[in-house]
């Protein structure tokens, strides 16, 4: 016969679950209706129409695109406890012109037995990295690294990464968030010359890196410091908006002034499960001299010393 601590344990995980699925279909609606509101009517084919009053298409063109009914998916968009199938997932993934990383969000939050990958590996914390990750970091230099989690933490770095961005460097392990830096330094600090763009693409991948998270207590409060701490955060958070990690192109802003086209691309490797190694690589001539510079100087006094020469 169950004890009562038995039956107290098995009450308090059926209300996490409970508490955990409300969360989920919630994120899901979001996310529904904000796709929803982002389609032109004439983008699929139908007519403006001169009496829309709200963005976007109605539910029930969506519902007759995906071949549901109206009812059905105004529950689903309202966050009700329904269980669509992977067929009826599909099928609403293409009437709201989903792409990839968009439908597998999709069948994330719906929760659809194999529709989703398997749960992410455990996000390490700064100075728990295996000693050959720093070594590999070290064997890229003049190339600036970093390994970085999911959740946008600097775990680890080069020398040519702290040349590129001393101000980073110099911050306590567990103050190093690209996320937080972004949304929180004053301008003159900002490492990145298409910031807005730059932070939109950030923002897109946190949210689907979130999608796999949803019962995370650490997510959830990091969402939220960020949240109360950026407005522009929290209003770029509320977009919904998803996408997967690319290799692309962007401008660095030296600690000097000086601007340093580089592609990122990330890896993933299996000494640091649940992170990525960004590696930066100069975009041109110019770039390969400006890190070359920065290289030599920090090597001469430092990231320390970078900032203060800079600020003099």
């Amino acid at each position: 016969m169950p004890t009562t601590t038995t039956r107290t344990t098995a009450r308090t995980a059926a209300a996490r679950s409970a508490a955990a699925a409300s969360s989920r279909r919630g994120e899901l609606a979001a996310f529904l209706r904000l796709r929803r509101e982002r389609i032109a009517p004439e983008d699929v084919g139908l007519p403006a129409g001169p009496r829309r009053r709200t963005p976007g298409l109605r539910r029930e063109e969506v519902a007759e695109r995906a071949g549901v009914g109206v009812a059905w998916y105004t529950w689903l968009e309202q966050g009700r406890a329904i269980n669509p199938s992977v067929q009826v997932l599909d099928a609403i993934a293409r009437a709201l012109l989903l792409d990839a990383a968009e439908r597998e969000h999709l069948h994330r939050l719906a929760d659809v037995p194999g529709a989703a990958p398997s749960p992410p590996a455990p996000q390490p914390p700064p100075g728990a990295l295996p000693p050959e990750a720093q070594t590999i970091l070290d064997s890229l230099t003049p190339l600036p690294a970093s390994m970085v989690s999911a959740r946008y933490d600097v775990l680890a770095f080069n020398d040519a990464y702290a040349a590129l961005d001393p101000r980073m460097a110099i911050l306590p392990p567990s103050e190093r968030n690209v996320m937080w830096r972004l949304f929180t330094a004053d301008a003159e600090s900002q490492p990145l010359v298409d910031w807005k763009c730059e932070v939109a693409f950030m923002v897109s991948h946190l949210r689907g890196e979130y999608g796999r998270r949803l019962g995370d207590p650490h997510w959830r409060a990091y969402i939220r410091k960020l949240s109360d701490a950026s407005p522009l955060f929290a209003e770029m958070w509320a977009r919904h908006e998803v996408s997967a990690p690319v290799t692309h192109r962007k401008r660095f802003r030296t600690v000097y002034g000086d601007e340093v086209a580089i592609t990122a691309t990330g890896f993933t490797t299996t000494a640091a499960p649940g992170t990525k190694m960004w590696i930066y690589t100069p975009a041109d001539e110019n770039a390969v001299r400006a890190i070359d510079e920065l290289l030599c100087r920090f090597r001469e006094i430092g990231a320390a010393g970078m900032v203060a020469a800079a600020t003099r």
